[in-house]
């Protein structure tokens, strides 16, 4: 199938900022091939979207290589090109103190945050150069901890730091493919992964405070946003987040 229409593969589609981000693309007419460790939310979001022609559901595993492999083989067969790449699964830690952090479970976040987010980028990297035109859009999922952590969130922010400089890299080493790679930090959107600040969360000071946040939906808008430059310009880096969340000054 080679419509003319734009490609996006979305992992982690199946909750959340993933599901919000392939809904929006999908809304705005493009092709997405809905990644995720779970089959039934992705066909979840694939009905939602009311796009089964135009969405692919591939259970991955983005931290095994052959998983990832599959994912874009299966793009490429069903849609022919990879235009866009929301380069987005990730999952965090027990909120435990630094030293009772067990290595597997820092292991487990590395293997997702990071090294699932380096396979999805090195396979974009051989489709999008190969492909007629060459050339296409990644987008990493970084989060406000990718430059601000939270308390007891060790590997969740190690790996988020570590983003940004894969970011910073593949957008330089993209240059000469016309793959444009910028990042996206998001901030309190209301998903499964924050319900936790209704009821309260820790702050720097040891206080308990309940935050605020935002409707999903509004980093979806983003995404799409990024996603539709076209490739002469690249949003490098992009902040979203609930307006008053405490994030810049002190609270």
């Amino acid at each position: 199938m080679n419509s003319g229409m734009k490609v996006a593969i979305v992992t982690g589609a199946g909750t959340g900022i993933g599901r919000a981000a392939a809904l929006a693309l999908l809304k705005d007419g493009y092709c997405v091939v809905l990644a995720g460790r779970r089959a039934e939310p992705l066909t979840q979001v694939m009905v939602l979207g009311n796009a089964q022609n135009r969405s692919l559901v591939i259970p991955t595993d983005v931290s095994d290589e052959d998983s990832v492999k599959r994912l874009f083989d299966a793009a490429v067969a069903r849609f022919g090109r990879v235009d866009v790449l929301f380069n987005n699964a990730g999952v965090g830690a027990p909120t435990v103190a630094l030293e009772d952090l067990t290595l597997a479970q820092w292991k487990a976040v590395v293997d997702i945050n990071l090294t699932g987010m380096f396979l999805c980028l090195q396979q974009a990297f051989r489709v999008m150069k190969s492909q007629s035109p060459c050339g296409g859009r990644v987008i990493n999922n970084g989060s406000i901890s990718a430059t601000t952590p939270r308390p007891n969130s060790i590997a969740y922010t190690a790996t988020k730091h570590a983003v940004t400089g894969l970011t910073k890299a593949a957008s330089l080493d993209g240059r000469k493919y016309d793959i444009a790679v910028g990042q996206i930090d998001v901030g309190n959107a209301a998903t499964e992964m924050v319900e936790r600040m209704a009821s309260g969360i820790e702050q720097a000071n040891g206080q308990i405070a309940i935050e605020p946040v935002m409707d999903v939906s509004i980093v979806g808008q983003s995404v799409l946003y990024m996603a539709n430059m076209p490739l002469q310009a690249n949003v490098m880096f992009h902040t979203v987040m609930a307006t008053k969340m405490p994030f810049v000054g002190r609270g």
